[in-house]
């Protein structure tokens, strides 16, 4: 989308593309205390992260799980910083409830997927072919949809004995919104994360009066360095622990080298990735 003009970095933001990042600190500005020359880190960042060096803030910052390879580890930030946050804190998901995932095969699919199970919800996702929600259930979504051949919403219900998802995370938006609101539960929460299909719907406010459903979204690239800092120290309290032993793991469709960007930008808009495409510098 940026290399597209649809997605320009915040003011004072390099146009450097790259959100998020892993690899060695080469450096440490004055006043950093928690890392080290030497320190395996991965991070989010504004932008940059096509480069040999990007420089990253201390508190966004974590530290690379042992076991864990540098191209794993660069797989995690964005992704995991995106779903903790919206899945887990706006949304409020909790054990004993249904998570409705849209595009339940992408990287923050994926990483849904695995997060919503390792605390005990249910999960259905949603995905374009039958091969993708294979690999939805085999990261553990207790049903996959279709939405090329099924109606998520039926779907949905389905799963769920007739009640809808507790939680539905969205990255469609468009003529998705008003579904979105039939498949949710009573008191659900639809959270948005992107528009891929428009960002202006036509919506039913009875429904939302009549089950009484929260529809709130965020982004993450223009937050402050506070929120960041704070989503980060959440993760890793809550998430990193998980990575460390195996019970989460970032899924890696494919990588490339650095310099071969452009290939990996046209395997992602074939649309046949499952989980991410992770850009390589010789660091492993």
């Amino acid at each position: 989308m940026q290399r597209k003009g649809q997605y320009p970095p915040p003011p004072g933001a390099t146009d450097i593309p790259g959100l998020e990042i892993a690899g060695e600190v080469v450096a440490a500005a004055a006043g950093v205390t928690r890392w080290k020359v030497g320190d395996r880190v991965m991070a989010p960042v504004v932008g940059g992260g096509y480069a040999q060096y990007c420089p990253a803030h201390e508190s966004h910052a974590l530290p690379v799980p042992a076991g864990l390879t540098l191209t794993e580890a660069a797989a995690i930030p964005e992704t995991f910083f995106t779903v903790w946050h919206n899945v887990f804190e706006r949304g409020r998901l909790r054990a004993g409830k249904a998570l409705l995932v849209h595009g339940g095969s992408s990287g923050i699919g994926t990483a849904a997927i695995q997060l919503a199970k390792a605390f005990g919800a249910r999960v259905i996702a949603t995905a374009g072919s039958e091969e993708k929600c294979q690999a939805c259930r085999r990261l553990g979504a207790d049903a996959s949809v279709n939405y090329k051949a099924e109606d998520f919403v039926a779907a949905t219900k389905t799963a769920t004995n007739g009640k809808g998802a507790d939680v539905i995370l969205d990255m469609v938006g468009g003529d998705y919104t008003d579904r979105n609101y039939e498949a949710a539960a009573v008191e659900g929460r639809v959270v948005q994360i992107a528009v891929q299909a428009g960002a202006k719907a036509t919506i039913d406010l009875l429904r939302i009066m009549l089950k009484r459903l929260t529809h709130t979204g965020s982004t993450l690239r223009a937050r402050s360095i506070a929120d960041k800092g704070a989503i980060a120290h959440a993760l890793e309290e809550q998430v990193l622990p998980l990575i460390a032993k195996g019970a989460v793991c970032p899924l890696i469709d494919s990588t490339f080298p650095l310099s071969q960007a452009s290939a990996a930008h046209a395997r992602m808009e074939t649309g046949a990735h499952v989980g991410k495409i992770v850009l390589t510098l010789a660091i492993d």
